[in-house]
C-alpha cells in the first residue's frame, strides 16, 4: 500500500475582533480538524486584518518555515477591511486559479453572496495559500471542495515526479 506523506501546515486567522482576544477563532478550529488527516498544523495564529502582517506572516511561514500548506481564513469579502486577497497576491508566485473558482461555483448552489468572495490560491516557491471565508460554516462548504484534491497538489509542488493521470 503507498504511504500518504505528512505535509506541514499552517492556520492563519485574519480577524481585528479575534486578534483582540474578543472572538473564539472557530473558524481556525474547524479547519484544523478538517486537514487533519494532511499532516500536522504546526503553525497557527491570528492577526488583524492588516495588509502587511498578513504578508510578513505568509512570507515566513513559506521562506522560512517551508510550510507545504497555508489555509487562510477571513478578509475576502467586499469591506474595507478585507485584504486578504490582495495580501496573498503580493506573495504568491502564481494562482491556481480552479481551485478558487471551484469553492466559488460550490458555494453558489448555497447563495448568490459566494459571487462577492475575492477568494485568492496560488504558490508561493512550494507552499500553497489558500484563501478561505471567516464563517465556520463557509470554511466548511468551501475547503470540502478543494480538499479532495489537497494531498496530489502539495506532492506535485514538493517534486513528486510522478504522472497526474488518475
Amino acid at each position: 500500500m503507498k504511504s500518504v506523506p505528512t505535509f506541514c501546515i499552517g492556520v492563519l486567522t485574519l480577524s481585528d475582533k479575534g486578534a483582540q482576544g474578543l472572538r473564539v477563532d472557530e473558524s481556525g478550529k474547524l479547519i484544523r480538524a478538517m486537514v487533519a488527516g494532511l499532516g500536522e498544523v504546526t503553525h497557527y495564529e491570528v492577526i488583524p486584518d492588516e495588509a502587511a502582517e498578513i504578508t510578513r506572516t505568509l512570507i515566513e511561514w513559506s521562506d522560512v518555515a517551508r510550510l507545504n500548506l497555508i489555509l487562510t481564513t477571513g478578509g475576502t469579502g467586499l469591506s474595507p477591511r478585507d485584504v486578504t486577497p490582495q495580501a496573498t497576491l503580493q506573495v504568491v508566485d502564481y494562482e491556481i486559479p480552479g481551485m478558487a473558482e471551484a469553492m466559488r461555483m460550490q458555494s453558489l448552489f448555497k447563495t448568490p453572496h459566494a459571487m462577492l468572495s475575492r477568494a485568492v490560491v496560488g504558490v508561493r516557491q512550494s507552499t500553497m495559500i489558500i484563501n478561505l471565508p471567516g464563517s465556520p460554516k463557509a470554511v466548511r462548504e468551501n475547503l470540502e471542495v478543494v480538499l479532495p484534491a489537497l494531498a496530489h497538489a502539495m506532492a506535485k509542488l514538493a517534486g513528486d515526479p510522478s504522472d497526474c493521470g488518475v
